[in-house]
């Protein structure tokens, strides 16, 4: 199923962001959040590829949070599970029945998210782990900038490496250089199945008008991603920094 070529250029991006934020160390325990959808598939398999050549040893543990969707499936995850050697981890939680029934929320997002990351933290502190990896990837980095600024008045974003005290965990984000379309690339060659859309908010969330924006605004203006992620840089904008490696495509709009 999975081709080593295949990750070869993922894994390039994975490499720098792990190296520019120093995310891993020797001994690291890392729960690797996985929803079953194509960013989190595509990064446990990044991880799992990592482990073969990292100069230090460090562990990976899927988590999976099962949110109660109707009719919701872990068959796909099972088996890439399985085709990578490693034993899945789930977590039965009612997010589809707080956010969706209880609270019957007309903009879901937030609260889901919010739940959904505590619930993920707390399985992964109860396997030990001292990291959690999530699969945000370049475009979900200029899209919660954009939403931040034009939706919140914020000049935000995720950072690339957080520290959270009262829960004693490091949330990384090792695929931030990765471009979408080349996770897309890797499940489509890979033949990796991935999870249904199961979300009732799905195609009308905040997220999603943002991503059509953007699109819409790279057909005519080609950097207009790249300018905003160097801005994001230069500017420190949640912990982003301007790194060696990165000033040729500051100059060029070139990822690569």
């Amino acid at each position: 199923m999975i081709e080593i070529k295949s990750i070869q250029q993922i894994l390039s991006y994975t490499r720098r962001a792990i190296s520019d934020y120093d995310m891993i160390c020797g001994g690291d325990r890392i729960a690797v959040g996985v929803s079953g959808g194509k960013d989190s598939l595509t990064l446990l398999c990044a991880m799992r590829e990592l482990q073969r050549f990292f100069p230090s040893r460090f562990e990976v543990l899927p988590i999976t949070i099962e949110m109660g969707f109707p009719d919701s499936n872990t068959d796909n995850i099972d088996e890439l599970c399985g085709y990578l050697g490693l034993k899945p981890n789930y977590f039965h939680t009612e997010i589809y029945k707080i956010v969706f029934e209880l609270r019957n929320e007309k903009n879901p997002c937030s609260l889901c998210a919010n739940i959904r990351r505590g619930a993920l933290n707390r399985a992964a502190a109860e396997l030990g782990c001292n990291k959690v990896a999530l699969a945000h990837h370049f475009e979900d980095t200029i899209e919660t900038f954009y939403m931040n600024l034009f939706n919140n008045g914020r000049i935000d974003c995720f950072s690339p490496v957080t520290y959270l005290e009262r829960a004693h965990l490091t949330v990384i984000r090792p695929f931030i250089y990765v471009p979408e379309k080349e996770i897309k690339h890797f499940i489509r060659v890979c033949g990796i199945t991935t999870s249904p859309k199961s979300c009732p908010a799905d195609g009308s969330t905040d997220r999603f008008r943002t991503k059509e924006l953007l699109n819409s605004l790279s057909k005519t203006d080609k950097g207009i991603k790249q300018r905003l992620f160097g801005a994001m840089e230069k500017a420190g904008v949640g912990g982003f920094k301007v790194c060696p490696r990165q000033r040729k495509y500051l100059k060029t709009g070139d990822l690569k």
